[in-house]
């Protein structure tokens, strides 16, 4: 199936809302946690493939601000977890050349996972190829939010006026600047929705929603994935016979 991947067609940055380690452990008769302790795999293979592929950023939906309302000790573990893997994963980061990097309120994170993340995106940060974001203690409103607020400071203090806030002024101030808008967003177990996720980002994003569970998943999913999005015509408002044009 890879090698029917156009090369010349990647998506620069795919998203994904890692979504059904719960359905998948309760099928397994087991704790929700469990389905989180396998997911590990699926984020190592689909990081794996899109670094061979030549993709420039994998952000994954890891931690949203609602999932701290969660049951404590599934939060507790997930923020256990989280530690351990990042410490765990980084051979595998470095071997892949991937980065590391974060969006999302991180300061809202446990002090060992905050430390745990910095020490992986400080020994990661010259790798050259794909850069793997974490969102974490993330939310798409929370993220416009935060834009709003921070750009209200700056027309306070006079450091810019209304009429020059557009589209690329307002991007610079969310915490995807400097990364392209996401072309493809894939979210697992076939749920129809994008649950608060790069609410600005996602705009003109193709949408691919298997029905696998995000433990089940692996290379050749990322692959189907990829062959969906290049099949399809991006217009961006336009029509078809403007695009030939």
């Amino acid at each position: 199936m890879k090698e029917h991947i156009d090369p010349s067609n990647l998506p620069q940055h795919i998203a994904v809302i890692m979504d059904g380690n719960g359905r998948w452990a309760k099928r397994q008769g087991a704790a929700r946690v469990f389905g989180h302790r396998n997911a590990i795999k699926a984020v190592r293979e689909v990081t794996e493939g899109c670094a061979e592929l030549g993709v420039k950023f994998l952000t994954l939906y890891a931690f949203s601000t609602e999932n701290w309302n969660r049951p404590k000790f599934e939060v507790d573990a997930l923020m256990q977890l989280l530690v351990h893997t990042i410490r765990g994963e980084i051979k595998t980061l470095m071997d892949n050349n991937v980065r590391l990097a974060t969006i999302g309120n991180t300061e809202s994170l446990p002090v060992d996972c905050q430390h745990e993340l910095a020490e992986a995106m400080r020994e990661t940060e010259q790798n050259t190829g794909l850069t793997l974001v974490l969102a974490l203690s993330y939310s798409g409103r929370w993220e416009i939010l935060e834009a709003v607020r921070q750009i209200s400071v700056e027309v306070r203090d006079g450091r810019l006026t209304p009429g020059e806030i557009d589209e690329q002024v307002f991007g610079h101030f969310l915490s995807t600047k400097g990364i392209p808008d996401p072309e493809l967003m894939i979210r697992t177990s076939g749920e129809m929705r994008i649950s608060n996720f790069l609410l600005w980002q996602l705009a003109y994003s193709e949408l691919y929603m298997p029905d696998v569970l995000w433990p089940d998943f692996r290379r050749k999913h990322l692959y189907e994935a990829i062959l969906s999005y290049q099949q399809r015509e991006r217009r961006f408002g336009k029509t078809s016979e403007q695009l030939v044009k």
